[in-house]
C-alpha cells in the first residue's frame, strides 16, 4: 500500500493542473503578441508553418514545465 500514498498523489494532481494553466496561460500571451489569430491562420488559411510553430511552442513549454515540477 505504499505505492498509494494519497499525499503523493494529491501533490501530482496539483502540479499537473497548475502546469497545464500556464501552459494555456502562456499560449494565450503568445496569441495575444501575435498580429493575426492563430486559429484563423491555421485552419482558413491552412498556414503548415504556424502550425508547426505553435506546436512546437506547445511541446517545449511542457518540457519546461515538467522538468522544473519534476526538480
Amino acid at each position: 500500500m505504499e505505492y498509494l500514498n494519497f499525499k503523493l498523489i494529491t501533490a501530482s494532481v496539483v502540479y499537473s493542473v497548475l502546469g497545464i494553466l500556464i501552459l494555456v496561460v502562456s499560449f494565450v500571451i503568445v496569441e495575444k503578441m501575435t498580429p493575426r489569430t492563430l486559429w484563423r491562420e491555421i485552419i482558413d488559411e491552412h498556414n503548415t508553418a504556424l502550425a508547426i510553430v505553435a506546436g512546437a511552442f506547445m511541446l517545449s513549454v511542457a518540457i519546461i514545465i515538467s522538468a522544473a515540477i519534476h526538480g
